[in-house]
C-alpha cells in the first residue's frame, strides 16, 4: 500500500476531516460536524486568469475538500476546507496550497459569471450560486468582471497535514522561500502561511485535543522511534488503543513500518497487543538468529552436530539445515 493512498482515503472520512478543522480552526471544539460537510471535486483547472488567446490549461487535484453548511445565527454559513496529506516534507507547501486557494477564488468568480449570463439570457440556473439577487442591468465594471458588487466569495481554507515523525522543516510561509533583503519589497507583498499539522510540532496536551482516531495516529507516529516514550503513551492512553480502528491501523503501518501484524477484515485493532506479538516475534527471530550464528562458529571448530544441537537447544536436523549438511 502507498502511503498517499491509505493517509487520503483516511483523512476523506468525513469524522476524521472534520476532527482536523475543529482542531486547527476552534481549538478541539465540536463545532464542524461531520453531517455538515459535503464532498466536492478535488480537480481544479489552471488558466491565465484575465488574458486572452490560445492556452494549455492544467490540472491540479487536491488530496480532500469539503464544503461546509450550516446555519449561524439564523442565516446560512459556507466554508470552504481543503486538507493536503504529506507523507513527505514538500519543500514548495506554501506556493501549492496558494496555488490550490488561488485556483478556488477563480472557480467562484467564474460560476458567478456563468450564474448571471444566464440569469441575463433569461434562463433559469441551477444549483447555489453565489449571488441569488433578482435580475439587475449590472454596471460596465460588473459586466467586464463578471462579479456583481453584491456577490460574496466562499472562504477556502487549506490545512496541510504531514505522516511523518520528523520535524518539518520546508518553509512555512512565502517569504521563507525567498531571499529578499529589501523590507520595503516585503511590505508591497501579501505573505501566504502554511497551516500545519505535524506530529513532531505538537505537544501532547494538543494532540489529546483530537477526538477522533487521528488522536491515536499521530500520537503514534510522533514516537514511532523513541520506544520508551511510545509505551508511555499506549499505556496512558491503553484504553482507545486497544480498539483503534482499522483504517487508523492501516495509516500507522505503512507509515511508521513498524512491522504490525493484524487479522484481515476486523473493524477494529488492538494496536497494544499488536505490538506485543511484535515484540515477542522480534526477540523469537534474535534468538534464532544467534543460535544460527553460534552453530557456525562451532561448526568451524570442529564440534560434531550432536553437540551442537544440544548447545544452542534445537534438533540436529534443523542444525543440519542451517549448516547445509542435509
Amino acid at each position: 500500500m502507498k502511503a498517499d493512498t491509505v493517509t487520503k482515503d483516511y483523512v476523506k472520512d468525513p469524522a476524521i476531516f472534520a476532527d482536523i478543522f475543529n482542531y486547527y480552526v476552534y481549538g478541539g471544539r465540536q463545532v464542524l460536524l461531520p453531517e455538515q460537510l459535503i464532498e466536492r471535486d478535488s480537480a481544479k483547472v489552471a488558466l491565465p486568469y484575465g488574458t486572452e488567446g490560445a492556452v494549455v490549461p492544467v490540472q491540479k487535484f487536491r488530496d480532500v475538500q469539503k464544503l461546509y453548511a450550516a446555519k449561524t445565527d439564523g442565516r446560512m454559513e459556507y466554508v470552504l476546507y481543503g486538507a493536503e496529506n504529506q507523507s513527505e516534507i514538500h519543500y514548495a507547501m506554501a506556493v501549492r496550497n496558494y496555488l490550490y486557494d488561488a485556483l478556488e477564488y477563480v472557480m467562484q468568480v467564474e460560476e458567478a459569471a456563468k450564474s448571471h449570463r444566464r440569469e441575463m439570457k433569461g434562463k433559469k440556473g441551477h444549483g447555489r450560486t453565489l449571488s441569488d439577487k433578482g435580475k439587475k442591468k449590472p454596471s460596465t465594471g460588473e459586466f467586464l468582471s463578471g462579479f456583481w458588487k453584491e456577490d460574496r466569495l466562499i472562504p477556502s481554507v487549506t490545512v496541510t497535514i504531514y505522516f511523518g515523525p520528523e520535524e518539518w522543516d520546508a518553509p512555512l510561509n512565502l517569504f521563507e522561500m525567498m531571499d529578499v533583503p529589501e523590507e520595503s519589497v516585503l511590505a508591497c507583498m501579501d505573505n501566504y502561511h502554511v497551516r500545519l499539522i505535524a506530529p513532531a510540532h505538537i505537544e501532547d496536551d494538543e494532540i489529546m485535543k483530537f477526538q477522533s482516531s487521528l488522536r491515536e495516529v499521530l500520537f503514534f507516529i510522533k514516537y514511532s522511534k523513541d520506544r520508551e516514550n511510545l509505551s508511555r503513551i499506549l499505556e496512558l492512553n491503553e484504553k482507545r488503543f486497544r480498539e483503534v480502528e482499522r483504517r487508523a491501523a492501516d495509516v500507522i503501518e505503512v507509515v511508521t513500518h513498524t512491522g504490525l501484524k493484524y487479522e484481515e477484515g476486523r473493524a477494529a485493532v488492538d494496536m497494544c497487543q499488536a505490538i506485543q506479538d511484535m515484540k515477542k516475534e522480534s526477540e523469537t527471530r534474535g534468538r534464532l538468529m544467534q543460535a544460527q550464528e553460534s552453530a557456525r562458529k562451532l561448526d568451524e571448530m570442529g564440534i560434531d552436530t550432536e553437540k551442537i544441537a544440544q548447545i544452542v537447544g534445537y534438533a540436529a536436523d534443523t542444525v543440519n539445515g542451517w549448516l547445509g549438511n542435509e
